[in-house]
């Protein structure tokens, strides 16, 4: 069915290419790993690029949501655009795409402020692409034509060449992103070598069709690059056609670590951290802005990358990705493919410690930060990234049901026995990992855990940001919240106190383990108080506390 045509570039034309590129993307996505052999042949470009795009969409689906009944104004949907890729950019190509969005974004924030409109016409959009391409560029330490940057440059410079409104501009920019592309291996030695275009780049041009067809409710005709890629390993073989030779593109010796963060820091000391972290190693992209930025760099020393973005500021959500023995920077023969675990269990966090604590038992984790929770496509990563036959998820989280369900549907389709167990706080996970068995019959092992974790009450102690009606009385901005099963039970001044109320609460109907996690927010003297509670009031039960870091809430409580 064609898509209905916007004319001017809305807020509502923002989501409708969210969604269009976000579908492209989803259909490309297995094309654009296969041909994924540069800056490292890892098989995971079209990938990061949708999960980058994912969290772009998110953001822009929550913009409208907050302005409901009402519509965002342009300058609301762009910078969520923009602000939703960066917190969600995933790998070099999503870092990139990132810093295109937010590109993009100034110009027509600023465009849509400055002629009191809510929307931009051609011209407008003509500036914003080739805002994308020069800052995007920039961000790039040593950029390298024949990649995604060079498509970009040549959209950017096709729509500033173009006179017209936006479906023109946009078409513009696309004809012109495809004649780049397909001059990519020309420009770069390892895509001639492989028979392949650009993987990047390939997606930026779904990303550009995706816009076109916003604006004309018309698809243009698809990207061919007269090469059929047969096999992907660690040599990447293609066969070009007409030629009937098959060519291996073998990655070089390079760093072994890819490592990824979010950074809190001032422009200066971004900075020197650009400066030290090229010295470190090589692929390096840092986007961003504002005081938040996003950090992407393949070295040999993971931990000396993570010490200098503490140095700069305060990084979270890091990522650490061993490329090993074997893997994308081997430099002889194929790779051998990894044999599957049998069983591996996924779990959704809200705070680094527990995500520690989780990776102790074994769990693969998806960490999730207050206010942000992670998409569908992100705990799909996590359970390919598990590498397992069979994989129990546990969210963790009731508002995360649905989204856990869509990424376990999915991941079945790709051949994984997944069982879904619906957790509704870490402290039912850490109960249900406690009594996993890996060498049981998976059946026998959900049952287990879905009886352990549904046998555990859990709680929370959180400020109010606002005032608001709670089935314990009108709350105000300010008042500490004691939450029983996700409903507030007790509203107090004090953290302490009401902790030790909820607490009291949950053991009147009996239990046997206190599980305490405390959040950096918490007061020191908090655990020491409540485990002085249960030795004093509850004979035979027994306290462990855990430390969750920034988990969003002050305190989490379970009892088993």
């Amino acid at each position: 069915m064609a898509q209905v045509p916007q004319t001017f570039l809305d807020a509502l034309a923002v989501r409708t290419w969210c969604g269009l590129a976000l579908g492209a993307l989803g259909g490309a996505r297995e094309e654009i790993d296969a041909i994924n052999v540069y800056p490292v042949a890892d098989g995971d470009t079209g990938t990061n690029l949708y999960l980058t795009l994912e969290s772009a969409a998110t953001a822009v689906e929550a913009v409208f949501a907050a302005h409901e009944p009402d519509t965002p104004s342009l300058a609301d949907a762009v910078h969520a655009l923009a602000h939703g890729a960066l917190i969600g950019a995933r790998g070099n190509s999503g870092t990139i795409l990132a810093q295109l969005l937010r590109g993009m974004a100034q110009i027509l924030a600023d465009d849509s402020d400055a002629s009191h409109t809510e929307h931009a016409g051609g011209p407008a959009l003509a500036l914003a692409l080739r805002r994308a391409a020069d800052s995007a560029r920039q961000a790039v330490a040593h950029p390298v034509e024949g990649t995604v940057l060079s498509v970009a440059s040549a959209a950017a410079d096709a729509a500033g060449a173009a006179d017209g409104d936006c479906g023109t501009v946009a078409r513009a920019a696309h004809r012109g992103a495809c004649a780049a592309l397909a001059a990519t291996p020309g420009q770069l030695a390892v895509l001639r070598d492989a028979g392949v275009v650009d993987a990047g780049g390939r997606g930026l041009v779904a990303v550009l069709g995706a816009l076109v067809e916003t604006f004309t409710g018309e698809a243009p005709a698809g990207f061919t690059a007269g090469a059929r890629v047969t096999s992907v390993g660690l040599g990447v073989h293609a066969r070009v056609e007409g030629s009937g030779d098959e060519v291996c593109a073998e990655g070089g010796d390079g760093p072994a670590f890819e490592v990824i963060y979010l950074l809190e820091a001032e422009d200066t000391a971004v900075n020197r951290l650009r400066t030290r972290l090229d010295a470190l190693g090589d692929s390096l992209v840092v986007v961003g802005g504002d005081g938040l930025w996003n950090v992407h760099v393949h070295v040999d020393d993971a931990g000396a990358a993570v010490e200098a973005g503490v140095e700069a500021g305060r990084p979270y959500r890091i990522r650490i990705t061993h490329f090993g023995a074997g893997d994308a920077h081997t430099t002889r023969g194929e790779r051998v493919p990894r044999e599957r675990v049998q069983r591996a269990v996924v779990a959704v966090v809200p705070g680094e410690g527990l995500a520690g604590l989780y990776a102790q038992a074994g769990a693969t984790t998806v960490l999730a930060r207050p206010g942000e929770p992670p998409a569908s496509g992100e705990l799909v990563e996590a359970v390919r990234r598990a590498h397992a036959r069979e994989v129990v998820l546990l969210p963790n989280d009731a508002d995360l049901r649905h989204t856990a369900a869509a990424a376990a549907e999915q991941s079945r389709t790709e051949g994984i026995r997944v069982a879904l167990i619906p957790t509704r706080s870490a402290v039912q996970g850490i109960a249900a990992l406690a009594v996993h068995e890996p060498d049981r019959r998976f059946d026998e092992d959900v049952v287990s855990m879905t009886s352990a974790a549904g046998a555990t009450r859990y709680a929370e102690v959180t400020v109010a940001e606002r005032q608001s009606w709670t089935m314990a009385g009108i709350c105000q901005a300010g008042d500490v919240l004691g939450l029983v099963d996700g409903d507030v039970a007790v509203i107090g001044t004090d953290v302490t106190d009401t902790a030790r109320q909820v607490l009291d609460r949950m053991l009147s109907a009996g239990g046997e383990l206190v599980t305490l996690v405390l959040g950096d927010d918490a007061p020191d003297t908090v655990a020491g108080h409540l485990e002085a509670r249960v030795r004093e009031a509850y004979l035979a039960v027994d306290t462990v506390v855990y430390r969750g870091g920034r988990q969003g809430s002050l305190l989490l409580i379970g009892v088993e």
